[in-house]
């Protein structure tokens, strides 16, 4: 057993990372943010959250007060899902058990935020099917590969571009599932518009072929997402809401850093955001993948892997957005680049494996201290390991880490 010997850590006390910031109606003690991690422990069927594994989870991330933590991505409808063993909010005996998880959370007098999950095209094909669901995205027959394409051909169910009244019933679970979330105790939402997911479609000029007032200009095909928003803001208030973006996001065969008009995409997004926050609507915070993101620790899959773009930069954000922003992607092995991010004064840094592997990775930032390894094979496998079980920094030290 070893600690992490791929970067030299760097003791990050003094610096803005550990100063308070007003993030909506809640005040971080510090800037270090659990980002939303995909980790598929959540009962099936019926996609329930498994209060007592993940709310020592939770927990255990949560111990330094004052903490901000965003949870997996948690589907807002059935129809919106499509993976078996990940978390949803829309039905009560759901929002009973993220209750739980919330209250393990506030134990700690720390904050928990629920990202709001829709996966469009990246759903398992099969199990929609199975299940009676479509296979939905921005367009008809826009598919990610020829193999997606094959499996919904066989199953006889073929991606299906949204109608506008589909598009409205999406806007009411996303609401749902919000409200849901407040109910059970949660500090806010986060609304997942990035990473090649339902949103994220709409947004991308590939996968939207649509002509209708939800596809051409990147006025309509910001459309979806702007309403998802204003409706959120709407039932649950603006300091509530957060939402995450990926300019440069090839995963899920996005055009990302490919598209030559992705900064005016999202510059006219972001835009429209600060619009609101101006008129008194704005966000808790906007939560940006940063493009240097490195490919060498993500496994490839069908529908494509994450790639990393030298070349471009989150950095015009802070041009248009006054608000609290949050950087993730890749941190944790690049101190500097977290210091470069946190010379803007509303920034936050999110830090994914690293505190996966780590439920002190505060503390450890704080002091300069080695990082534990982790294990990407236990990353979605069921069950306590590689879950619960890493050890603080201490217990580490006492089971003979170097």
């Amino acid at each position: 057993m070893s600690f992490s010997d791929a970067f030299t850590p760097v003791a990050f006390k003094g610096t803005n990372m550990f100063k308070p910031l007003k993030v909506g109606h809640t005040e971080v003690q510090h800037r270090v943010v659990m980002p939303p991690l995909t980790r598929m422990r959540a009962k099936a069927p019926g996609n329930i959250p498994n209060a007592e594994l993940a709310g020592t989870y939770y927990h255990q991330r949560s111990m330094r007060p004052g903490s901000m933590l965003i949870t997996e991505g948690t589907f807002i409808s059935k129809q919106a899902g499509g993976y078996e063993t990940a978390p949803g909010i829309w039905s009560e005996e759901q929002a009973a058990e993220w209750k739980k998880i919330f209250g393990r959370v506030h134990e700690n007098k720390s904050f928990i935020w629920v990202q709001l999950w829709a996966l469009g095209r990246q759903a398992d094909i099969k199990q929609m099917a199975r299940d009676g669901l479509r296979y939905d995205s921005a367009s008809d027959d826009v598919y990610m590969s020829d193999v997606a394409k094959k499996d919904s051909l066989e199953v006889k169910n073929p991606q299906h571009g949204l109608t506008v009244d589909e598009i409205k019933q999406y806007i009411k679970e996303y609401v749902h599932a919000a409200k849901n979330t407040i109910a059970a105790g949660g500090d806010g939402v986060e609304i997942h518009s990035a990473h090649g997911y339902l949103l994220n479609q709409f947004l991308d000029s590939g996968a939207n072929q649509r002509t209708d007032q939800y596809g051409g200009s990147i006025e309509n095909r910001a459309r979806f997402t702007l309403e998802v928003v204003d409706a959120v803001i709407d039932a649950i208030g603006a300091d509530k809401v957060g939402i995450r973006l990926s300019p440069y996001n090839l995963y899920g065969t996005m055009t990302g850093s490919e598209d030559p008009d992705i900064v005016a995409t999202y510059a006219y997004v972001i835009g429209e955001l600060e619009r609101r926050r101006k008129e008194g609507k704005g966000l808790a915070y906007i939560h940006l993948t940063e493009p240097s993101l490195n490919s060498s620790f993500i496994v490839p899959t069908a529908v494509g892997s994450a790639k990393e773009h030298p070349e471009g930069t989150n950095e015009f954000i802070y041009s248009i957005w006054k608000g609290p922003v949050l950087r993730t992607g890749d941190l944790g092995e690049r101190p500097q680049a977290s210091l470069e991010c946190l010379k803007h004064d509303k920034t936050l840094v999110g830090y994914g494996r690293y505190i996966i592997a780590n439920p002190d990775l505060v503390d450890r930032l704080e002091k300069g201290l080695p990082f534990n390894k982790y294990n990407f094979n236990t990353f979605y496998t069921p069950g306590a390991e590689g879950y619960t079980d890493y050890p603080t920094y201490d217990e580490a030290i006492n089971l003979g880490y170097k």
